[in-house]
């Protein structure tokens, strides 16, 4: 068996490989379920690095979502094969593992991510980093980097002192995050859609249809076409994704970086989604927001960006209504996480 590189790389990428080489050599069979937690405890990892890889090779058509939990193998429509992963089926030997465990800030981000942005709407609370480190056995700047990643995020910052301190999600910081939005995402769509048309046009003059870019605005109407068919039976994994398709991946193709930036602090509130969903917060029991996802990518296949904008300024306004419920939902029905690293500062009335 080839080994894989043993020069640092994504780790996602060397399971996106062995996952890849596994369906395409049919070790995998077709409609075989592939479970997220199950590929992860199999292979030796962590689930981000296989939520990345499994999302990655969904966008390659290799995978696909079900009605049911996880993905199968092959295209859509086939019947699910409800059969345990094997290390045989991924050409893996007792002997090795095939790829190595996240360290550092990796090995902890999302459970942080999780418990501090779950904390923002309670209240106003400082981090100790040293006790971070601590209660998850890293070093201190593995603790820094997951700090300063959520940072970015708009869920810490550090007070006047320089020390880090979670930053409140209360009702007047999410309108005026989803005013921010308001103002900049229409913008960064109209101009993503401008680069996208070009981008499409190069690339079709370079080389083969069946090798532009598989996850374009197409795709997300799909997939959102399916979840809809689907809801409610549909993870919290695949509406994050969802969410992500035209909140970031979409917008992303936006060439104005400043702007971008601006709207990086904003994602606190995806991320509030992404933990509190269907998990402190109750699923709601009509479709959230997929419809309407579904007709902004309408009118982006269309080429109307003014009506593009429009829908996303009346989606905005709706989301921002529904964020300030679940947050309040989740204040009145649930308590703050105790956490050894955490010390309340102050408590949101």
């Amino acid at each position: 068996m080839k080994k894989i590189s043993s020069k640092p790389g994504p780790i996602y990428a060397e399971i996106s490989h062995l996952l890849r080489r596994a369906i395409k050599s049919g070790l995998i069979e077709k409609g075989l379920v592939l479970i997220e937690g199950h590929v992860a405890e199999l292979l030796g990892a962590t689930r981000t690095p296989v939520r990345q890889a499994l999302s990655a090779l969904k966008s390659e058509g290799l995978i696909s979502r079900f009605d049911g939990r996880g993905y199968t193998a092959g295209p859509a429509g086939l019947t699910p094969l409800r059969r345990e992963l094997e290390a045989s089926m991924l050409g893996i030997t007792a002997a090795r593992k095939p790829v190595r465990k996240l360290t550092g800030w990796q090995a902890i981000y999302e459970t942080v991510e999780r418990d501090v942005v779950h904390l923002s709407v309670f209240g106003d609370y400082r981090i100790n980093e040293v006790e971070l480190a601590r209660h998850y056995s890293v070093g201190r700047m593995a603790a820094r980097d997951v700090l300063l990643r959520l940072e970015r995020l708009g869920i810490t910052e550090k007070d006047e002192r320089s020390r880090w301190r979670v930053t409140p999600l209360n009702d007047n910081r999410i309108e005026q995050l989803y005013e921010l939005r308001w103002l900049l995402e229409p913008a960064a769509l109209a101009s993503a859609m401008t680069a996208s048309t070009a981008t499409k046009i190069q690339s079709q003059l370079q080389t083969s249809p069946e090798k532009v870019g598989s996850k374009d605005s197409k795709s997300m109407m799909a997939n959102l076409r399916k979840a809809i068919h689907s809801y409610p039976k549909v993870d919290r994994q695949a509406l994050d994704e969802l969410e992500n398709d035209l909140h970031v991946d979409y917008l992303a193709q936006c060439p104005n970086k400043e702007l971008l930036q601006s709207l990086e602090r904003t994602r606190c509130l995806l991320t509030l989604g992404k933990h509190v969903l269907g998990k402190s917060a109750p699923m709601p029991p009509l479709d959230p927001f997929l419809a309407e996802h579904l007709a902004i990518f309408k009118a982006i296949d269309q080429q109307d960006s003014l009506k593009a904008q429009d829908l996303l300024r009346t989606h905005l306004e709706k989301s921002s209504r529904k964020v300030l419920l679940r947050a309040a939902h989740v204040r009145e029905n649930f308590s703050n996480p105790k956490l050894s690293y955490i010390e309340l500062v102050k408590k949101l009335i």
